[in-house]
């Protein structure tokens, strides 16, 4: 059995996100590609659509608010090219990456052989997708605390760039 096919540790992907989970369904929903869903119609999780969508609110307003209480003298045109470079889809794609959020990734077979665990889309919405499920599991002091431990350099080095 490959390792695709055997069930992820989530006590694993919450000791690499510093976050323990109260409600592990999400955790396990935010981790499935509609790919694997699809083809594994019987398991308890959604995929992970919904959670990215909420994510990448949450992601916004935090990175937003950061840089808004941070960095004062900043402008709103500033602000919003900061926010802009953070939680475009490339940047938190790297954020996945370096949480190593690929290997607990569950995808479809024909995903997998396309080599989704390393497709920028796929790696931006899990990061979008765990973030959703902080926030749904802990509120948005969880969720401030899992991205701006996650991004606040990439913050500054956005706004460094200004």
């Amino acid at each position: 059995m490959c390792r695709e096919e055997k069930e992820v540790d989530l006590l694993e992907v919450e000791r690499a996100i510093g976050y323990s989970f109260h409600e592990g369904l999400l955790l396990r929903e935010a981790l499935t590609h509609r790919s694997h869903k699809a083809e594994n119609t019987s398991s308890p999780a959604g995929d992970n659509g919904r959670l990215s969508h909420i994510g990448d609110a949450v992601i916004s307003l935090i990175v937003s608010d950061h840089l808004f209480g941070k960095y004062r003298d900043l402008q709103a045109g500033g602000i919003s090219i900061a926010r802009a470079a953070v939680v475009s889809g490339s940047s938190l794609a790297l954020a996945a990456g370096r949480l190593g959020l690929r290997r607990y990734m569950y995808l479809g077979r024909g995903e997998i052989l396309s080599g989704g665990r390393e497709k920028e889309s796929i790696l931006a919405s899990i990061f979008e997708a765990v973030t959703g499920a902080i926030y749904l599991d802990g509120g948005l002091d969880a969720a401030r605390t899992f991205v701006l431990n996650q991004l606040e350099e990439d913050i500054d080095k956005a706004v460094s760039l200004l």
